[in-house]
């Protein structure tokens, strides 16, 4: 809660927080148009592979474009250097924090390994390469003493605060996660149908600078699989044993449905991760639901604790014993300032993996045959499905972060698990291939 008073304090003695940011997209685009009215807190330099773009995105967000520089002088302080080599923003020695934006696995954690064997704070936005490789980063980063954190404004850091609070307060955590648009249909949702179900025409999400493949992640599930995966890690509730159910579920009903069947609601145990539908099954609308929002389930230890929640209102389920606290929206990455003053400041991330407790497995949208190319998250071929880790391990099904690429040995049929043994993987990955069997053998 203090966090703006020490802002303040860094602009004062002239200090900010100097940051750098890898990949321009959205979201980096939403915090930069903040950090330009932060105080103490400096944007230092950015590493794009287009330049044009990125200046635009810099635009936008506020930033004069002459203050962008291609120059290598990286001893200026003046500019925001741009750069398309990573390796040259880490040399600049004045960076106290990179944000990770770039979305590509592979890509962020070989970043975030950079960033810590140079001794630089990590903000991984990059929730995929978190899941693919986050348990054995956080280590890392422990043992070099730096900070890898979850990045706030993306749901999975927002799920954790609630869950830290909740526990803080002395509650059992019953289920936490987010609201999302989910029908099963969407799991088989391809670049090419994504804009349907969205109600948009093509040259709508064309104009609108909407990528298919990543709001397709959004819509087939994989992108909730992802992040629940990283609650999960981050906190050490349990997955569902074969995946999400998406019950349709408004917030007034969270404390009904989301309780143990054993006491009317839907799932398998308590102290698990789950995702909600706004939509019922036939389409239709749920009304008030939580499709922006993040929530946490907690029950009452005592009859003392469930006669206070009667007496200051909450909704509970029938038995007044199970209730929630929930937050309808988040603001993606115009939070994301958050994080970076947390780490910088008080060396403490929003949020960072523990355990390898859950992991994302690709499952075939359609039947696959030998030879094909898989195109990765949001594309034609597979979709992601959170499952236990010892699952995933014992049934030695492919990460989603090494989905792009591989080509397929053996067929698989529609709704089957693709193994590693089902797939080449491009030697290209076989760095981050290594990196992860390790963190698979080390837990």
């Amino acid at each position: 809660m203090n966090l703006f008073p020490m802002l303040q304090q860094r602009q004062a003695s002239s200090n900010p927080i100097q940051v750098g940011v890898v990949g321009i997209g959205k979201f980096a685009t939403m915090f930069l148009s903040q950090i330009i009215r932060t105080p103490g807190m400096k944007l230092r330099a950015v590493c794009d592979i287009n330049f044009e773009s990125c200046r635009k995105n810099l635009s936008v967000a506020g930033f004069d474009a002459d203050s962008i520089s291609q120059s290598p002088d990286t001893s200026s302080e003046m500019q925001i250097q741009f750069t398309e080599s990573f390796s040259e923003m880490l040399a600049i020695e004045e960076i106290d924090v990179v944000v990770e934006s770039t979305g590509d696995p592979i890509a962020g954690t070989r970043h975030a390994l950079a960033c810590i064997e140079h001794g630089i704070n990590v903000v991984m936005v990059n929730v995929e390469a978190d899941v693919l490789a986050g348990p054995l980063l956080a280590k890392k980063a422990a043992a070099a003493g730096v900070v890898y954190s979850l990045a706030y404004g993306d749901q999975p850091a927002l799920i954790v605060e609630q869950i830290d609070c909740v526990r803080t307060m002395g509650f059992d955590v019953v289920c936490a996660g987010k609201g999302t648009k989910y029908l099963p249909e969407y799991h088989y949702s391809t670049p090419e149908t994504v804009w349907q179900y969205y109600g948009l025409t093509e040259e709508q999400a064309r104009l609108g600078g909407m990528n298919s493949k990543m709001f397709n992640s959004f819509l087939d599930g994989t992108k909730s699989a992802i992040e629940m995966t990283a609650v999960a890690n981050a906190t050490g509730l349990k997955p569902p044993s074969d995946g999400l159910s998406f019950p349709p579920c408004s917030v007034d009903q969270l404390g009904s449905m989301l309780k143990p069947k054993s006491e009317g609601g839907v799932l398998e145990d308590k102290g698990m991760v789950e995702v909600i539908s706004s939509l019922h099954r036939d389409g239709k609308e749920v009304e008030r639901d939580l499709r922006w929002g993040v929530y946490v389930v907690f029950d009452a230890p005592t009859e003392y604790a469930k006669n206070c929640f009667r007496e200051y209102g909450l909704q509970t389920d029938g038995s007044g014993k199970y209730t929630a606290l929930y937050r309808p929206y988040h603001l993606i990455g115009l939070e994301l300032g958050v994080s970076v003053a947390s780490v910088a400041l008080r060396s403490e991330p929003t949020g960072t993996p523990k355990s390898f407790a859950a992991d994302v497995v690709c499952v075939a949208k359609r039947d696959l045959h030998p030879g094909e190319v898989l195109d990765g998250e949001g594309g034609h071929a597979v979709w992601g499905k959170i499952i236990p880790a010892e699952t995933s391990l014992a049934i030695d099904g492919l990460p989603i972060g090494l989905a792009t690429g591989p080509e397929l040995k053996h067929f698989v049929a529609k709704d089957g698990i693709v193994r590693w043994s089902d797939v080449n993987l491009p030697d290209s990955d076989l760095d981050i291939v290594d990196f992860r069997r390790q963190m698979e053998k080390n837990g």
